[in-house]
C-alpha cells in the first residue's frame, strides 16, 4: 500500500468514525430529551432516589417493603412518583421537626 492509498485509507477511516460519533450524540440528545413520564408525572429511578434522599439501595427497598415510599415497578425496573417522594421527605422532614418541639434541650447550667 503506498503512502497516498494508506491516506486515503485513513481519510475514509475516519470519516466513517465521525459519522458514527454524529449519530451517537444525536441519540444521546434525544434521550435526554425524553423524560420518564406516567400520566404526565415524572418518574424517578432507584438511583435517582438515593441520591435525593441521600440513602443505600437497601435503606430504599426498606422504604418501600415498609409501605412507606409508593413505588410501580415498569418492565421489571422500579420507579417514583416525583410527587411521591416529595412528600415522603416533607413527612420525614415534619417528623424531625416535631420531636425537637417535643423534647427541647434543656440548657447548660453552669
Amino acid at each position: 500500500m503506498t503512502d497516498r492509498e494508506l491516506t486515503a485509507f485513513m481519510q475514509n477511516w475516519f470519516e466513517r468514525l465521525m459519522a458514527r460519533f454524529d449519530r451517537l450524540d444525536k441519540h444521546l440528545e434525544k434521550m435526554a430529551i425524553k423524560e420518564k413520564l406516567l400520566e404526565g408525572e415524572r418518574l424517578l429511578d432507584n438511583q435517582d432516589v438515593c441520591q435525593m434522599l441521600n440513602v443505600s439501595k437497601r435503606t430504599l427497598q426498606r422504604y418501600r417493603s415498609s409501605g412507606e415510599l409508593p413505588y410501580q415497578m415498569l418492565y421489571h425496573k422500579t420507579f417514583y412518583r416525583e410527587s411521591d417522594v416529595e412528600a415522603f421527605i416533607k413527612a420525614n422532614f415534619a417528623k424531625g421537626e416535631d420531636t425537637d418541639d417535643n423534647n427541647p434541650e434543656e440548657p447548660d447550667v453552669p
